[in-house]
């Protein structure tokens, strides 16, 4: 809003008093000051800028080099501006109020004495605002007593930062260049950024004055809006990476935790090195760079003696020569759950079934880690920091299971100061749920870093992205496990190791000995993305035993565990003890198979009737997923061993049945035993196909036993099984 538009807002509002008309008349001897020097002052606003004929031109409102913001000089239209190149428009307080940081609708009265005070004149009283509009009250804050501009790499302002003096002591104002507004821009950026993109080697400090003191002495030095306030998850880092970055923290708590904040930002953007100086015992609190300059440090001398804490950096991503693999003799680093369960960046994902116990297992599984304990067999290589985020049970009911789990004494002490656990959460891990999670793992990682971060379920936080998709969407499963859960990780500490619980479909009895991994929501995704997986299951319903069975990417395989639940502890069972229940468990599964044989059979007898017949590929790619077949390879295999055992056999002579000819099998199409196919038949004088008639199907082909070749039948209208062929020889 111009100030004449403002001024003629005010003239129609009938809540206006009359006794303030005069206040306008004041506001309009102040513009008409402001034009009447109006080159000096556009000068003043604008260096940059150049007078060509009747008019003012600049590259825009900011104040950069170049000629889209055009400024009338002379006549009814002086102060009056327009910018080309975003067809914006204004008059000279809109201009007055962008340079001086102020928002022209509700400062509108400070914008007035702002531009008096320069004019050299006593200020004036503010301009009238309708009784009826509220508009929240500001603090006098007096004049700018500083003011830091924010350039990109490339020197263009982004931001302004204003530092007020009032007699309650030092305010700031950010200034938003391109929203306008006086507030910090949503992506906050670095200070001196031309500076940074042209150095490799940069201090990071507390605060734009800092900066400028250890600029002043030949040092690049940078911060992040807002000083030891900055919202870290805000700030965009990015300038920092491949640099050499030290930071040089107040001697204060907040002053270190601001330090440790940005220390693990800058080191997940990508950075050479990060390092942390470690202040001196003897200075004072509060102590800085600024106090170091004037109490006459030698701040380069100071910087070179000083001891520095080393910050863990991600490793660049590279490709290494065979030569350089089979030169490297340095040790491996220590696993964080042996063997090889959690290695350091690792991820491991534990699914199971509904009620089957995950919750109880990982909680006591986390106990023991936390406690440096061993655990049916997994050993942490120390006592390790767990952050457990779990998003089930509330806070009363997790812990009543806690007390209620009879776990030792000592082991509980041990691992008390090691474990944090979350209650229930309401909310997912999308952009405003990671802030929130990000502040509850810097708080925990404060003394010492975090070596696992758990979370339980997967479903409970999952966020698909801007499609909001599903988990059983695998482009969705990847956007969490790349964009929320690895981002979490590396912001965090990019070694430590992730567990994930996740449900799993129902997994059939024929899947636990195919592939039980494949029952993951997401599995594609999911699983090549994860370095475990673990697996808890039920045998067979009847029984309390679980099985956990693992597959590793990091390390050899590891024999499935049977464990239960004795006395409120879980315990490992004697796998020689669990003989007699696989051969009842193997029972089951022989059986299963049969039933899924016969399916497949009565399948393809039904669907002939309905004069649909399928090559083996075509029948596993129709009923993929469904009938509780399995997958198009599992459904092939199937086909296959039946055409072995003779339970079905091929006819290519298709077109006796009215059949298409099969495109891309050896074999033709499969038929069973007694397979009946409908054609249409003439029952008329006149010829007309009006009736279906069904024809016994007699196999032509059919699959020999021992070499698997395709053979002719010698007798199709009797069916013979291999078992009937035992000294059957072909070729």
């Amino acid at each position: 809003m111009t100030i004449n538009n403002f001024l003629d807002f005010s003239s129609a509002n009938d809540q206006i008093d009359p006794d303030e008309q005069d206040t306008q008349l004041s506001t309009h001897e102040v513009k008409s000051r402001l034009l009447d020097q109006l080159p000096h002052v556009l000068n003043y606003l604008f260096p940059e800028g150049k007078e060509k004929q009747k008019q003012f031109i600049v590259g825009d409102i900011d104040g950069n080099k170049g000629k889209s913001l055009v400024i009338e000089l002379h006549g009814s239209k002086a102060g009056v501006w327009h910018d080309f190149a975003t067809n914006e428009s204004g008059d000279i307080f809109d201009l007055w109020a962008h340079h001086k940081g102020f928002d022209i609708r509700r400062d509108f009265s400070r914008v007035i004495e702002s531009v008096s005070q320069w004019l050299g004149t006593a200020p004036v009283s503010p301009s009238p605002i309708p009784k009826r509009k509220k508009v929240p009250p500001m603090d006098d804050l007096g004049p700018v007593t500083a003011k830091w501009d924010y350039h990109d790499s490339e020197g263009n302002l982004i931001a302004c930062v204003y530092r007020y003096d009032p007699p309650g002591g030092k305010e700031f104002r950010p200034w938003d260049v391109k929203a306008r507004k006086q507030q910090a821009p949503k992506i906050r950026p670095l200070y001196q950024q031309p500076a940074i993109a042209i150095n490799n080697t940069i201090i990071f400090v507390e605060g734009e004055k800092c900066a400028d003191a250890l600029s002043a002495t030949g040092n690049i030095a940078t911060t992040a809006m807002g000083g030891a306030n900055t919202l870290v998850d805000k700030t965009d880092w990015s300038p920092l990476k491949n640099k050499h970055v030290m930071i040089w923290p107040d001697n204060d708590e907040p002053g270190r935790t601001y330090a440790n904040n940005a220390a693990r930002a800058i080191a997940a953007v990508g950075a050479l090195s990060v390092s942390i100086l470690d202040i001196p015992k003897d200075k004072p609190e509060k102590w800085d760079v600024a106090d170091a300059i004037d109490d006459g440090v030698d701040v380069n001398e100071f910087i070179k003696n000083t001891s520095k804490t080393n910050i863990d950096v991600p490793e660049p991503m590279r490709a290494y020569t065979l030569t350089e693999i089979l030169a490297d003799d340095t040790p491996i680093p220590d696993d964080l759950i042996e063997p090889r369960v959690l290695t350091p960046g690792g991820m491991m994902v534990l699914g199971g079934a509904p009620k089957v116990g995950k919750s109880d297992f990982i909680l006591s599984l986390l106990m023991h880690m936390a406690a440096g304990e061993p655990f049916i067999g997994l050993k942490p290589t120390k006592r390790l920091r767990i952050f457990y985020l779990q998003a089930e049970v509330q806070y009363h009911y997790l812990r009543e299971r806690i007390k209620n789990m009879n776990m030792k004494e000592l082991m509980l002490w041990r691992a008390s100061d090691n474990l944090f656990i979350t209650p229930e959460l309401d909310f997912i891990l999308n952009d405003e749920g990671m802030l929130e999670v990000k502040k509850m793992l810097r708080k925990a990682s404060e003394k010492e870093p975090i070596d696992v971060i758990v979370i339980d379920p997967l479903r409970n936080v999952f966020d698909g992205g801007e499609e909001g998709a599903g988990e059983n969407d695998n482009n969705a499963m990847l956007y969490f496990l790349k964009e929320r859960v690895k981002k979490l990780r590396n912001e965090i500490n990019p070694k430590a190791g992730v567990i994930i619980i996740h449900h799993t479909k129902k997994i059939q009895k024929r899947q636990l000995i195919e592939d039980p991994f494949l029952s993951f929501s997401g599995a594609s995704s999911l699983r090549g993305y994860y370095s475990t997986g673990a697996l808890l299951y039920k045998p067979y319903e009847d029984r309390s035993e679980r099985a956990l069975t693992f597959e590793l990417r990091n390390g050899p395989a590891i024999a499935d565990k049977y464990i239960d639940k004795k006395n409120g502890q879980w315990v490992e069972i004697d796998p020689e003890s669990e003989r007699l229940i696989n051969q009842d468990y193997g029972e089951k599964l022989d059986a299963e198979r049969r039933r899924k044989g016969d399916q497949i059979l009565q399948l393809l007898y039904d669907e002939a009737l309905q004069g649909r017949a399928y090559t083996i590929a075509q029948f596993a790619e129709k009923f993929e997923g469904t009938e509780g077949l399995g997958g198009n390879r599992t459904i092939v295999e199937r086909l296959n061993v039946h055409a072995t055992k003779g339970d079905i056999k091929f006819f290519k002579d298709s077109d006796k049945y009215g059949l298409r000819k099969p495109i891309g099998s050896k074999f033709g199409y499969v038929c069973i035993e007694e397979m009946q196919l409908p054609k249409k038949v003439a029952r008329d004088d006149a010829g007309k196909e009006v009736d279906d008639v069904l024809f016994r199907v007699k196999p032509t082909h059919y699959k020999c036993a021992q070499s698997g070749a395709v053979l002719p039948v010698e007798n199709p209208d009797i069916w013979v099984r291999s078992e009937d062929k035992k000294d059957e020889k072909c070729d």
